[in-house]
């Protein structure tokens, strides 16, 4: 196997934003072909399109990006970092259907286009979104992805662990509570609040593309520490910077629905710092992620621009 090319080879973040884009559009291509893979009885056309419709044409796919660069960093084979960021995409995109359900966040669009639910119906969706999480596991348990049994446990354990109770889907919860859904839970959150529910909504899966990278890589302990330190700054720093734009930016620019924290009265740091707050915590967060990497030198420079682009970024 090739490893994954030096930064040098390539140009700047956006240059290499977008090859690692395509590669990874190219991947969820073949993994979300209508032919049936070995052991599968068949596919069922309507909810392969469905998964087709919530997964692919997803712009710059920041979170294989990280996965991918965390990898190339440590000398990681490209196939397989690959193989691990589409792994981490696929859950993502499944979050984003049932994120965009009825009875959620209830939106019509995503990426410039309908959701799932709207483009088919809301069981398709519901379908759709369970084959997406599924099939993110599947991958990474597969051979292909590492041959080490170990090295695909900890892939799949951290994978799981960002995703599930105490991480993406339990932030979830903790969001709907604070929208004031359920009778046990009223008034605005406390600043401290607002950070725990969004490390684990939004920064949790983040921090878990970075692990999974430096994982695959064989980081050992200290770079995993470290690393660990720069994926929740960064995932800290995307979600500030998403509450930010909601305020700031239109949906032709975002490609969903904007404006809709403060109808929802969601708690966000903007809500509680203010524009001008946010805007400062979100810069501090920035250079937390840069600082996680002084130990990595000019090789990490690429992760070091991926944090400021979680900054600075438009959509």
């Amino acid at each position: 196997m090739s490893s994954v090319p030096s930064p040098a080879s390539f140009g700047d973040l956006d240059a290499r934003l977008a090859q690692n884009a395509a590669a990874i559009e190219t991947l969820l291509e073949v993994l979300l072909s209508d032919v049936a893979a070995a052991g599968e009885v068949t596919r069922p056309p309507r909810l392969v399109a469905a998964m087709r419709h919530g997964a692919l044409g997803g712009g710059k796919r920041l979170r294989p990006f990280l996965t991918v660069e965390t990898a190339r960093l440590l000398g990681a084979p490209v196939e397989q970092a690959r193989r691990a960021g589409a792994a981490v995409e696929l859950l993502h995109c499944y979050s984003l259907v049932h994120d965009d359900l009825p009875a959620m966040d209830d939106d019509d669009l995503r990426r410039g286009r309908p959701t799932v639910h709207k483009a088919f119906d809301e069981a398709t969706a519901i379908l759709a979104g369970d084959a997406l999480l599924t099939l993110a596991f599947e991958v990474l348990a597969d051979e292909a992805t590492h041959e080490s049994g170990a090295v695909r446990a900890a892939l799949v354990s951290s994978l799981a662990r960002a995703s599930g109770l105490g991480g993406m889907v339990g932030g979830q919860m903790l969001d709907l509570a604070a929208e004031g859904r359920f009778a046990d839970v009223r008034g605005s959150l406390s600043e401290d609040a607002i950070r725990q529910l969004q490390a684990m909504k939004t920064g949790a899966l983040l921090a878990a593309s970075v692990e999974i990278g430096a994982r695959l890589g064989g980081a050992d302990a200290a770079a995993l520490a470290a690393l660990g330190r720069y994926g929740r700054a960064l995932g800290a720093t995307f979600q500030i910077a998403d509450d930010i734009l909601d305020v700031e930016s239109d949906a032709e620019q975002m490609g969903k629905a904007t404006a809709k924290d403060a109808d929802k009265g969601k708690g966000t740091l903007v809500g509680a710092l203010g524009l001008a707050g946010a805007k400062r915590e979100r810069d501090r967060l920035s250079a937390e992620a840069a600082a996680a990497l002084s130990g990595f030198g000019p090789d990490a420079d690429v992760l070091r621009a991926a944090g400021r682009f979680a900054a600075e970024r438009k959509s």
